[in-house]
């Protein structure tokens, strides 16, 4: 399996993140996966196993990735599984209808969409920078969903990361979405040295389970939209993930395989950085 480059994928159970991983394997990728549900996830890797020519090249790990607990459980079982990661695709997200903190404290949908992925990177990072110094500059990737949602936020308030003070399910999600972009600016900025590249992408309107899971205005307007099947936005996703040309830039944002500017909110260096260290506070305080 050495030979095989590693793509790990979070929200790989289903949709965009289920679709790329299929496409990644079939292209002679190894892809270690991660869900929240445990059924999907077992039916998912039963399905990815199908399509292997072997079964330890495709597994889906169950973790909830808004709880940092399991994260730091989840990020052990990926390096005992394999010793290089050659891409990390930060997909998994979604909206949480009601008000909902995590068992450390955190509003759930910044946590899941952010906090998560802000701490599996930092795991993963030296497997990555070890894949970088082998593969060259530029070759080892990360990759984040984001979304046009992130355009609705005016900016993050420090005051009141919780958003215990005022809660709407879609003001928290365009926030996390937010939180996307600002902290794939400030990773490139400090893996810039490494070799790594990290990148921010809009899926556009996709055909998924996503809706499911939103508040009755939320999910009344994306009723209204006509959503791609996963495949369409998992092919920018691969080529964000393998191509030559997303390799000689980083820290941008993506759609249609296509640089998009984001909000001006988005391109505040400042506030990605002020953001970086609440997370790493966030991830402290979890784990103390």
């Amino acid at each position: 399996m050495i030979d095989r480059p590693v793509a790990v994928i979070t929200g790989a159970s289903a949709g965009v993140g289920l679709a790329t991983a299929k496409e990644l394997l079939q292209s002679g990728w190894q892809v270690i996966g991660t869900g929240r549900d445990a059924a999907r996830c077992a039916r998912a890797q039963t399905e990815l196993q199908r399509l292997a020519d072997n079964q330890e090249l495709a597994v889906v790990l169950q973790a909830d990735l808004a709880e940092l607990t399991e994260v730091a459980a989840l990020a052990k079982h990926i390096l005992s599984l394999t010793q290089r990661v050659d891409t990390l695709i930060n997909n998994a997200g979604g909206a949480c209808a009601d008000y909902r903190l995590t068992s450390d404290g955190n509003e759930y949908t910044l946590a899941a969409n952010h906090f998560g992925h802000f701490f599996l990177t930092q795991q993963l990072l030296p497997t990555l920078r070890q894949s970088a110094s082998i593969r060259g500059k530029g070759a080892a990737r990360v990759v984040s969903v984001s979304s046009t949602g992130h355009e609705y936020c005016p900016g993050i308030n420090w005051d009141d990361l919780k958003l215990s003070g005022h809660y709407v399910s879609g003001e928290a999600y365009c926030r996390a979405k937010l939180a996307n972009i600002l902290f794939t600016r400030e990773l490139a900025r400090r893996i810039a040295a490494d070799g790594i590249v990290a990148h921010a992408m809009h899926p556009g309107v996709v055909a998924s389970n996503f809706i499911s899971h939103l508040d009755e205005t939320m999910r009344a307007h994306m009723e209204t939209l006509v959503g791609d099947p996963p495949e369409v936005p998992a092919k920018t996703l691969i080529w964000l993930a393998t191509d030559v040309e997303p390799g000689l830039c980083s820290g941008l944002y993506w759609h249609n395989f296509k640089t998009v500017e984001p909000s001006a909110a988005a391109q505040d260096d400042e506030q990605a950085m002020l953001l970086w260290r609440a997370s790493e506070a966030v991830v402290h305080n979890a784990l103390a």
